[in-house]
């Protein structure tokens, strides 16, 4: 069949699949950074409990979700891998040391909890406990760095902008973990919380801030100062007013999707920061670096059939896992 039925022959239906595809990584971005991200921020919380039955709490609550969670990072760099082959190319080898710290550390995030589980010594426990702790707070943080330097249009893997970037991202996981801590525990517990949930999105709203402010010194003052920018900046002022409110009113699903319109709203500061570019420091602007017409357009027909299939799944795993956690369910 002559290329496959004309789909070589221009974009689908006519449409701006480069834009789509662009704004379809981000969307994965964002999705590992929100799912993942409260089982990052459970992580980071795991280090306030002195309590065995707080702490079996918390594994438990994100026990049956973190590994089909962390997929979505997977899916992120298969589709900057396949619709973007360039771009990948580049930045994954220029910020090898980066991705590899954020493998280490979900590596250290995973093994933890298991190792934890498999002795009741104080001193085993003590230990395997601040692993899972620093692989909680590593992931996202090395992730921000990765993120902040892409933004920058930086080929070194240390800088200003990477380190502020991943504080706010560490800072947003707390946030989002906090709220999917409330919806799944009971009593003390769940009344702690809040506190660490209000102190979170305070040092996420400055730190956003701050972040701002230092990628304007970098050079992208003009996409910083754009409406669209301020405008999500204003929205996310908006969406912590309403997760502290949400907090203090024992509404905790309204904080967790709070939290949710937050991240989401992070990813798509930084692909306006970018776009029409997608690679800053090679030069790469979305239209150059996206593949040829027709795996594009299979692509596309493939995601359209498989995406509503993933999200099905994961429907079902939050519904067979709903409600309150006990410490007794185990890891």
């Amino acid at each position: 069949m002559t290329d496959l039925a004309g789909l070589g022959d221009g974009p689908l239906f006519g449409l701006p699949l480069p834009e789509l595809w662009f704004g379809l990584v981000f969307a994965m971005l964002g999705t590992f950074l929100f799912l993942d991200g409260f089982d990052f921020g459970a992580g980071a919380l795991f280090a306030t409990r002195e309590d065995d039955a707080d702490r079996e709490t918390i594994l438990a609550a994100i026990g049956p979700f973190w590994d089909g969670n962390e997929v979505w990072l997977v899916v992120f760099g298969g589709a900057l891998f396949a619709a973007f082959p360039a771009v990948y190319a580049d930045l994954f080898s220029r910020h090898y040391l980066l991705m590899f710290g954020v493998l280490g550390a979900l590596i250290l995030r995973g093994l933890a909890p298991e190792m934890y589980e498999q002795r009741h010594d104080a001193a085993w426990q003590r230990w395997w406990g601040r692993a899972f702790v620093a692989g909680s707070v590593l992931a996202p943080f090395l992730l921000g760095a990765f993120v902040g330097n892409w933004v920058a249009g930086t080929p070194r893997s240390f800088t200003l902008v990477g380190v502020l970037t991943g504080l706010t991202t560490v800072a947003l996981t707390v946030v989002s973990g906090t709220a999917f801590l409330r919806v799944k525990t009971r009593a003390a517990l769940r009344a702690e919380l809040r506190s660490y949930g209000e102190r979170a999105i305070a040092a996420y709203l400055f730190a956003v801030v701050v972040t701002l402010f230092a990628l304007a010194a970098t050079g992208l003052r003009t996409a910083v100062l754009s409406p669209a920018v301020l405008a999500l900046v204003a929205v996310s002022v908006l969406l912590a007013g309403g997760y502290v409110l949400a907090l203090r009113r024992d509404r905790d699903l309204l904080a967790l999707a709070a939290s949710a319109g937050l991240t989401y709203g992070l990813t798509a500061v930084v692909a306006l920061l970018l776009y029409p570019a997608i690679d800053p420091v090679s030069g790469l602007t979305v239209r150059s670096a996206v593949v040829s017409t027709l795996p594009l357009n299979l692509m596309s027909v493939g995601a359209a059939l498989l995406l509503p299939l993933v999200a099905t799944y994961f429907v079902v795993l939050y519904s067979a896992f709903s409600g309150p956690a006990e410490p007794a369910g185990g890891y």
